[in-house]
């Protein structure tokens, strides 16, 4: 490869062309509060980074330096980027504000903004997936109907050419259109997945931790929610949480297709075949039934109390193997490589700090060669 990188830069250059964003991102990486970095760092007050992240100041090269050994990063990773992302949001659709840490957000935002940034290199080099997204013209409103929610989501499988039935790879579905999807063990342990509505290409962010496939599945429905009816000035609100999970079950299992095969009963027999058919939970099965009016009230609450005491609620029966696997990103890799740009080349020429990447990609295991006894 020809010319010079950010990877290549020297301090001086570095602290020429300082972006305080990626001063924030680093930190934010992390998982540290600027109190927190000044000490790791030494030789730099919590007040000077403060100074530095609001762009009232530059740090020097050899601050910049023992930032850089601080936060393990590339030194060229403070750098302005060469080619400025669009204008872009900031705010994941998270579940719940309440129940999560700010520090715990930010951190899964900075590796979202990371992988959105890895996505941004590997467009220069390879053609991904056109970004084909059945938004709403506008955001829809609190007041939006069951009934609205079902077109849209019927909507989504149509512009889609998703056959009727049940979609065998959802994660495939959604990269296929150009949304990249991402699964990593970093700073999710304490975080649901979670989507940001970047305008050039939204990213999915899921959790390695649950390896429940049903589970999983909805999750990434749920956020295609999001990403088809809302805005980001949204997020957190409880009425567009409710709005995302009817838009799942509505997308994973249409009305017109399932009801005809839904009980009216708790019949645990048919709904572990149902299950094993439409690779959503037994839970999500029953709540459709009462949402189609095929089972009562009554009968779903008894069914709920009776997952609860056998244990259900966090362990069903009829396993259905492990979640899918985003791939968008490592194929792009693969074809970068086959044209002369290597995961390591792409890293260090961008200034990105490598083990973070290859933990977005999900190939973050130790890379050493084993010893065998």
């Amino acid at each position: 490869m020809t010319g010079v990188g950010h990877g290549d830069l020297e301090a001086a250059e570095v602290a020429a062309l300082f972006d305080r964003n990626r001063l924030r991102m680093a930190r934010e990486l992390r998982g540290l509060s600027q109190v927190q970095l000044a000490r790791e760092a030494g030789s730099v007050t919590s007040a000077s980074l403060s100074q530095f992240e609001n762009g009232h100041t530059r740090p020097s090269a050899a601050t910049l330096r023992r930032l850089a050994v601080a936060l393990r990063v590339p030194l060229g990773f403070f750098a302005a980027p060469a080619h400025p992302p669009q204008t872009e949001s900031t705010t994941g659709f998270f579940r719940s504000l309440r129940s999560t840490l700010p520090r715990d957000r930010h951190q899964a935002l900075a590796y979202v903004h990371l992988a959105r940034e890895l996505t941004l290199q590997l467009e220069m080099r390879v053609a991904l997936p056109e970004l084909v997204l059945p938004r709403t013209p506008q955001p829809i409103t609190d007041e939006a109907t069951r009934e609205d929610i079902e077109a849209l989501a019927q909507d989504a499988r149509n512009e889609w050419n998703i056959p009727s039935g049940p979609i065998r790879d959802v994660v495939r579905v959604l990269e296929r259109h150009g949304i990249v999807t991402t699964r990593f063990r970093v700073a999710l342990d304490k975080v649901d997945a979670f989507s940001v509505s970047f305008p050039d290409r939204p990213v999915v962010a899921l959790g390695s931790d649950k390896g429940l496939r049903d589970r999983s599945r909805f999750d990434v429905a749920h956020e295609l929610g999001h990403l088809v009816m809302h805005c980001p000035d949204q997020a957190g609100s409880k009425i567009i949480e409710a709005q995302a999970h009817q838009f799942a079950a509505a997308f994973l299992m249409p009305a017109a297709d399932i009801v005809a095969e839904l009980p009216a009963s708790a019949d645990w027999a048919t709904l572990l075949r149902l299950k094993a058919k439409w690779h959503v939970s037994i839970a999500a099965l029953i709540r459709r039934a009462r949402d189609l009016s095929v089972m009562d009230e009554r009968t779903y609450v008894q069914a709920c109390k009776t997952m609860s005491v056998r244990g259900w609620r966090k362990h069903e029966p009829g396993d259905l193997g492990s979640p899918e696997k985003p791939i968008l990103l490592r194929r792009a890799i693969e074809v970068a490589a086959e044209i002369g740009t290597t995961l390591s080349d792409l890293v260090r020429r961008a200034g990105l700090p490598e083990n973070d990447v290859r933990a977005i990609l999900g190939n973050d295991e130790d890379r050493r060669p084993r010893v065998k006894l």
